[in-house]
């Protein structure tokens, strides 16, 4: 069977199928994130010893180490409240404003795995995805693979304005992006395929 070719394929379709996808993920999640906001699981995580650390432990970079294990790091991605926008008009005003290849959205799903696999692996934790991040984390993600994937990409003053966040907090969350995937951003085509 050929693979399939993501360029074909309408970005808008690509973008509902995207926003479904992750809208059910993250609802689904709601309740885990509501039940670990109240557990100590907020409180400073001690790094595991190098002794007893799983073997990914000694893969990654100091940064990536640190930020895995601090709670912080995931909260920076936690809104106050719900935004009112959808996943799907959400992700359709960030095509519109800051076009980009279907790629780009794509590998969101990847860099979310990764980063879920990674926290879990490294530290034991789940980085649970919910309605209170979602948003943030496909701006921060839109922006990492926008800058890795594409020759001509935007500001992030101009993502930053179309994800309707101030430039100073998606530039945190853009290095935030980076540290939770270990920096690791290339996909194979095998693994985009799996997509």
């Amino acid at each position: 069977e050929a693979p399939f070719d993501i360029n074909s394929y309408p970005a808008t379709d690509l973008l509902k199928l995207l926003a479904l996808l992750l809208t059910h993920i993250a609802t689904t999640n709601d309740p885990l994130a509501l039940t670990n906001s109240g557990s100590s699981s907020h409180g400073q995580q001690v790094p595991p010893e190098p002794i007893d650390a799983p073997p990914i432990w000694h893969t990654l970079t100091t940064a990536s180490r640190n930020a895995i294990s601090t709670p912080a790091a995931t909260l920076t991605f936690h809104a106050r409240n719900i935004p009112t926008i959808t996943l799907e008009a959400y992700l359709l005003r960030i095509l519109k404003y800051c076009p980009t290849s279907n790629h780009v959205f794509l590998s969101l799903l990847v860099y979310f795995d990764r980063m879920s696999k990674l926290s879990e692996d490294a530290v034991g934790r789940a980085f649970v995805i919910d309605s209170y991040n979602i948003h943030r984390l496909v701006i921060a993600g839109v922006t990492v693979a926008s800058k890795f994937f594409s020759d001509v990409f935007y500001t992030n003053s101009r993502y930053a304005k179309v994800g309707g966040l101030p430039l100073p907090e998606l530039n945190q969350l853009e290095l935030q992006f980076l540290l939770l995937n270990d920096f690791r951003l290339v996909i194979s085509s095998t693994e985009m395929q799996h997509y």
